[in-house]
């Protein structure tokens, strides 16, 4: 019982004090659930992240449900998940009558500026972090730099790239493998 009480109060801090959605809450999920917890590696959460990304839904919520599945079965999944999102459809209750009131205020006008650019500095931080992790060698940097451009300059879908260098990856491996095996 400790331990899913512990999943739903680590996952609500992360709604609660994470802005800017999934990439945002990396430094908080490495924080609770990697060194904290030990609930996942991580290479853990990169896996989950990837497989986030190419499932439907939110990113968090689905990173939540898979940790939680990991150290609790479905019961730890659903546990994690409302957790993660508790936070959100509280906060979105109490303010949805009062933001017509205050969005035209220019102190909250700045204040949202802000929030922004500290949730770029967040997503950087994460984003980078993932580099490192997830780019080691050659021919995963051609595949990141592949997707990237591809991203940036292209209006094909982020889904559609995540699965084509997924693809690639794999192909490349098993083709080394082989490669391996015949010398």
């Amino acid at each position: 019982m400790k331990v899913l009480l512990d999943l739903y109060i680590s996952w609500f801090k992360m709604g609660l004090f994470t802005f800017g959605g999934g990439y945002a809450m990396l430094p908080m999920i490495q924080k609770e659930v990697i060194e904290k917890h030990h609930w996942a590696t991580e290479d853990e959460i990169m896996d989950y992240y990837a497989l986030g990304q190419v499932t439907p839904g939110i990113i968090a919520v689905n990173t939540a449900t898979f940790v939680g599945y990991k150290i609790k079965g479905v019961i730890g999944g659903i546990i994690a998940t409302l957790g993660v999102v508790s936070p959100s459809v509280v906060i979105i209750s109490l303010i949805a009558g009062l933001i017509s009131n205050f969005s035209e205020l220019e102190i909250v006008q700045h204040a949202l500026k802000g929030i922004q650019v500290a949730v770029c500095v967040l997503m950087f931080t994460a984003i980078r972090g993932l580099y490192k992790k997830g780019v080691k060698g050659t021919i995963p940097f051609i595949i990141f730099a592949a997707a990237f451009l591809l991203s940036y300059f292209t209006s094909i879908s982020t889904v559609i790239l995540v699965i084509i260098a997924g693809v690639a990856g794999y192909v490349i491996s098993v083709s080394g493998k082989k490669g391996g095996e015949a010398k």
